[in-house]
């Protein structure tokens, strides 16, 4: 079905700065965990086992509960402080190698994957539970509302389709998107159902940048699709006002018209949400040729006396006993946890060019919705308030039926990992024929004289993050693309230390000296064949699935020249891998033409295999390290793990999965 809200993203052209990636988080880790690993380690870990056994008996280290998402991470008590983290590599090479910074002071910054749990001493767990009401102050979460009016008409015979997306300061002229809207069609006056979502710091000035624009195009690209203004503030000011409304610019100076946004900022203190199934019978016919195409929006009382729209469903077309799909809504958003605060729920007509027209409409609230389940639905008249007042004989609009309500626990990316869930890195190296002689100092792979090259800068940017959530700091680590001894028959996913049995690498360090050792005994091939190394690791994230608990995540990071051969079946591997508790991440590195790998990371769509198979989740990050070049040394990390917290807890969402042990705030 339809829907009237379509959204599309991407960097921002015209007076906006060129953006950055950074990670579209929700929530903030900082480095207290990795203090927290030298704790663990101190109290001692289990032997590794053979990758063999570990293919048949999986994973089982222990974990520690953790606080709710709410809470953040503050100075690291006493007894946790001692762990630190590995040092990097002795050579003095690596002095010029940005490594991710991960201060303490820089905890914001430090937006990464935490550690997998390990067994920790009483101490340790005693010093951790300590800590806790320390650092459960320092930050907070709040939902933005946007809304705009009066905004320029950039379209020819109709209004704008306005998005407004959501940039922070990262530094200097720098600024990196964190979130968007949805697009609305035809509408100089958006209220926008969508929240924005950040973390709130008090003793920080965050800047934030608003920009509104008329999408025209399916492109989740921005830089071909018209600026219709924009405002720049501090999220203190939006805090402390609650509601900010700003006249939006074109550039600084010069108006957009008499366009207007209004920001409206909520904090989230519940991480309840509230599930609705909803059906319709005997809808008013509304179009002249056809019947009606309803969506439904519901709305809350906001501070200020207004209705303020928290949900708006997709559009059934040309139905008049429709049947919306299941949604679901965080509670704070949908009734500030008050279950007996009132609900306005409007029943809509969807016209193509904005002029919508009501149906009927209805007041309830929480308590009411809550009684509808099983074979007894509640049921509601919509009523049209103008049809009411002029016919006597006027019933209804139609009936709405809620099937279904349901208050569940939405668990985060912390409650799982902090829960039990172990997540099993594992890198692929691009050893084919592409990259250039490793002899010549145009390859890819050749060691300048200071002892680096890309791939090299890569391992050591990306792994000296990674190294600190993995407990063991053991990675399997593989190469694809080349000519190996004895027989000198490519392989797609040859063992890095050439050991098939035990593939793993100590530490990043011992990745770098596999590299290192592996690459005069090998001979650069071809073809470029990510399929293999995918499938490879989704046969133990399938072996994990079949245990049914959220025990174990894989991750893969690929690192590449770019130029991939096996297309076709590395969509269909993706497409698979998509089903199991796995993400898949790409460093492109060199000049080389990345759009295959664009194409692959879905942000533009759904991918769909050579069938038409679509993925159930989007699993691919692509980053290109030529990006980072000259970027904030946290920048390559921080976007290279952005996605996987979402895509950990999509996936055991979609299962229907709790945490391995629940955290205390939650348990039953």
């Amino acid at each position: 079905p339809a829907h009237p809200c379509q959204g599309s993203s991407s960097p921002l052209p015209g007076s906006l700065p060129p953006l950055q990636p950074l990670p579209r988080l929700r929530f903030l880790i900082a480095c207290p965990f990795q203090s927290l690993l030298g704790a663990a380690q101190g109290a001692g870990s289990a032997p590794r086992r053979g990758w063999r056994e570990f293919s048949a008996a999986g994973r089982t280290d222990s974990g520690v509960r953790g606080p709710s998402p709410s809470s953040c991470w503050g100075p690291a008590p006493a007894a946790i402080r001692a762990g630190g983290r590995s040092p990097p590599p002795s050579q003095a090479a690596w002095s010029s190698v940005p490594a991710p910074g991960r201060s303490w002071e820089g905890r914001r910054q430090s937006r990464a994957v935490p550690p997998r749990p390990h067994s920790l001493s009483a101490a340790a767990l005693g010093a951790v539970r300590a800590g806790r009401a320390e650092m459960a102050q320092c930050v907070t979460k709040v939902e933005l509302s946007i809304s705009c009016e009066n905004l320029i008409d950039k379209d020819v015979g109709s209004k704008s389709d306005p998005l407004c997306v959501l940039l922070q300061n990262v530094g200097g002229d720098q600024w990196a998107e964190l979130d968007r809207t949805e697009k609305i069609k035809n509408c100089q006056k958006p209220e926008f159902s969508k929240k924005l979502l950040i973390d709130y710091y008090f003793e920080k000035v965050q800047k934030l940048k608003f920009g509104v624009y008329d999408i025209d195009n399916k492109s989740y690209d921005l830089n071909d699709d018209d600026y219709l203004g924009g405002v720049e503030c501090t999220l203190g000011q939006i805090v402390s006002s609650k509601t900010l409304t700003r006249p939006l610019e074109l550039k600084k100076g010069k108006p957009a018209g008499k366009g207007t946004i209004t920001i409206s900022a909520e904090e989230i203190k519940d991480t309840r949400i509230v599930s609705l199934e909803i059906e319709a019978q005997n809808l008013d016919k509304k179009d002249f040729l056809g019947k009606s195409d309803p969506f439904l929006e519901f709305y809350k009382p906001s501070d200020g006396g207004k209705w303020q729209l928290v949900y708006r469903s997709e559009v059934i077309k040309n139905n008049l006993n429709p049947c919306w799909r299941k949604f679901s809504v965080p509670l704070q958003t949908f009734c500030g946890g008050d279950f007996n605060k009132p609900i306005k729920v409007h029943c809509t007509d969807y016209d193509s060019d904005g002029s919508h027209d009501l149906i009927g409409s209805f007041e309830t609230n929480l308590s009411q919705l809550q009684k509808a389940g099983g074979s007894s639905p509640v049921e509601f008249e919509c009523i049209h308030p103008g049809k009411k007042q002029k016919k006597k004989s006027y019933k209804n609009s139609g009936i709405v039926r809620i099937k279904s309500c349901k208050i569940e626990t939405e668990y985060s990316f912390l409650d799982y990992v902090m829960g039990g869930c172990q997540i099993n890195f594992t890198v692929g190296i691009d050893f084919t024929g592409s990259n250039g002689d490793p002899k010549s100092p145009d390859s890819l792979h050749y060691i300048s004289p200071n002892g680096i090259n890309e791939y090299l800068t890569a391992i050591w940017s990306v792994g000296n993050v990674v190294q600190d959530y993995d407990t063991d700091k053991l990675f399997p680590a593989f190469g694809f693309g080349a000519q190996v001894p004895p027989n000198w028959q490519v392989s797609h996913e040859f063992a890095l230390n050439f050991n098939p049995n035990n593939p793993y690498c100590q530490g990043i360090q011992g990745i770098v000296d596999a590299y290192r050792q592996a690459l005069p005994q090998v001979r650069l091939y071809g073809p470029t064949n990510f399929s293999p190394i995918i499938n490879h690791v989704a046969r133990f994230a399938a072996q994990s699935a079949q245990q049914g608990t959220a025990a174990q995540y894989f991750v893969l990071l690929i690192i590449t020249d770019g130029e991939i051969t096996d297309l076709d079946q590395t969509r269909q591997a993706i497409v698979n891998a998509s089903k199991l508790p796995m993400s898949v991440i790409i460093v492109g590195v060199g000049n080389a033409d990345f759009k295959a790998m664009e194409f692959l990371d879905g942000d533009d769509g759904v991918l769909k295999s050579l069938t038409g198979e679509p993925a159930v989740r989007d699993i691919v990050q692509f980053v290109p390290f030529r990006q980072f070049l000259n970027a904030p040394r946290e920048a390559l990390s921080q976007t290279v793990l952005a996605e996987v917290p979402k895509q950990l807890v999509s996936y055991y969402k979609m299962q229907g999965w709790a945490p391995v042990k629940l955290p205390g705030a939650k348990q039953e």
